[in-house]
C-alpha cells in the first residue's frame, strides 16, 4: 500500500443510503480489524460471503465481522451490499471516530486471539464442508501474517494526521 485509502468517500457511489449503519461500537466483534467499518451484533451473513469475500466473514456464532478494510470502490460496494442485507443492521461505518493510535496498537498486540480462533475453526469448517467459510478464514490468516501490519501503520498515520504520509515520512510503530 502506498498510503491509506479512505473508503468513506466511496460510499455514495456504492449506493449507500446511510440508513443501515446502526452497529454499536460497544457490541463490536473483537475479530474486526481496525478501520472505519466494523460489525456489532449482526445476523448471519454467511450467504453474503460471495459479495465481499475479501472483507467480511462470520465467526462460529454466526456474527459478522470485517477482517479487511476495503481498499477500493468495488470492496466498499460489497460491504454496503452486505450491510443492506443484514436484518439486524449491525454494520457500522464510524470506526474512525473510535479508533486511536493506542487502540490500534492494543488490538495488534492481542492478534494472537484471532490466530487462535482461526486455528480452532478452520479444521471444523473444512471437515463440515463449509468451503466459503474456510477460504475466508485462510484469507484472514494470510492477511494477519502479511500485509495487515503495514495497513495498520498507514491507518494509524491517517488517524493521527488525516492524510497519507508524504514520501520519506515515518510511519508509527505497532
Amino acid at each position: 500500500m502506498v498510503g491509506y485509502w479512505d473508503p468513506l468517500p466511496a460510499l455514495e457511489a456504492a449506493g449507500d443510503s446511510g440508513l443501515v449503519w446502526r452497529g454499536d461500537w460497544s457490541d463490536r466483534n473483537w475479530r474486526n480489524v481496525p478501520g472505519p467499518f466494523y460489525c456489532g451484533l449482526t445476523d448471519t451473513v454467511w450467504h453474503l460471503l460471495d459479495v465481499a469475500p475479501d472483507n467480511v466473514l462470520c465467526d462460529d456464532e454466526d456474527r459478522g465481522f470485517v477482517f479487511r478494510q476495503p481498499s477500493d470502490a468495488v470492496a466498499v460496494a460489497g460491504i454496503v451490499m452486505t450491510a443492506h442485507d443484514d436484518c439486524y443492521l449491525g454494520f457500522a461505518r464510524d470506526g474512525d471516530e473510535h479508533w486511536t493510535v493506542p487502540a490500534v496498537r492494543e488490538w495488534w498486540s492481542e492478534r494472537h486471539r484471532v490466530e487462535e480462533w482461526i486455528d480452532r475453526v478452520l479444521p471444523q469448517w473444512g471437515a463440515n464442508g463449509d468451503l466459503a467459510e474456510a477460504a475466508g478464514a485462510r484469507r484472514y490468516s494470510e492477511y494477519l501474517a502479511g500485509e495487515l501490519a503495514d495497513d495498520l501503520r498507514h491507518y494509524m498515520f491517517w488517524l493521527d494526521c488525516r492524510r497519507s504520509p508524504a514520501p520519506g515520512e515515518c510511519l508509527p510503530e505497532l
